[in-house]
């Protein structure tokens, strides 16, 4: 069956330890053993599991294959890579589920539809979403816990400004780079076609040597 990966890390620290191509390749390693013939990989970097499928982009793209019949399945590594809310699981699957297609978790197999005549079913789906959600209210809170002790030491507990942005306040030349984007994206540009232009004209990113869809979608979902 068509098989479509969606893959997700929230933070860069996150991209050491079960980064987007460990999970692919846990995810093509599900699909080889299981038949499933993947014919497209969406990635999500730096986006939090509590968002909604219309504020991921990759995610978007993902549904988008199953709406149009493109995939016949979703393939995710675990499945707090598709949500780390239960609300938005639940809505996540209901979605899929809505246009024919199935959902598979590589470290769980198929993630079934209810059935009111198992709802044990159900009831163990919506547990593992609930234990998503908890792990990552309990890691926003050390994390939380984190920066204000380090704010009462007398240290920076914001990390690294975001682009367009100094300690010094907005910095002029990347706030136009910004708003130039979006207009570009109006104009329906793919992040491909953006970071072409951008790198073509001699314009860099901050820290990177060159702008990537990754890098640039990270960058405006920063704003």
């Amino acid at each position: 069956m068509r098989t479509v990966i969606y893959t997700r890390v929230s933070t860069a620290s996150q991209t050491e330890g079960f980064g987007l191509d460990v999970q692919e390749q846990q995810c093509r390693s599900y699909a080889d053993a299981h038949g499933l013939d993947v014919v497209g990989v969406a990635e999500e970097a730096g986006v939090s599991g509590i968002k909604e499928a219309h504020d991921r982009p990759a995610l978007t793209d993902a549904l988008l294959m199953l709406k149009e019949g493109a995939a016949d399945v979703l393939l995710v590594a675990r499945l707090d890579r598709l949500a780390r809310q239960l609300t938005v699981q639940e809505a996540v699957l209901a979605e899929a589920w809505r246009y024919g297609a199935m959902v598979h978790a590589a470290d769980y197999g198929e993630v079934l539809q209810d059935d009111p005549d198992d709802p044990m079913r159900t009831f163990v789906r919506q547990v593992m979403g609930s234990v998503a959600q908890l792990d990552r209210a309990l890691l926003t809170k050390r994390m939380r816990d984190g920066r204000k002790a380090k704010k009462a030491q007398g240290g920076k507990a914001e990390g690294r400004y975001p682009f367009g942005w100094s300690k010094d306040g907005a910095v002029p030349a990347e706030q136009a780079l910004v708003a130039r984007v979006r207009e570009l994206r109006t104009a329906d540009m793919t992040w491909q076609e953006i970071a072409g232009a951008l790198n073509g004209n001699g314009v860099s990113p901050r820290v990177a040597e060159a702008w990537t869809p990754r890098n640039l979608a990270k960058v405006m979902r920063s704003q």
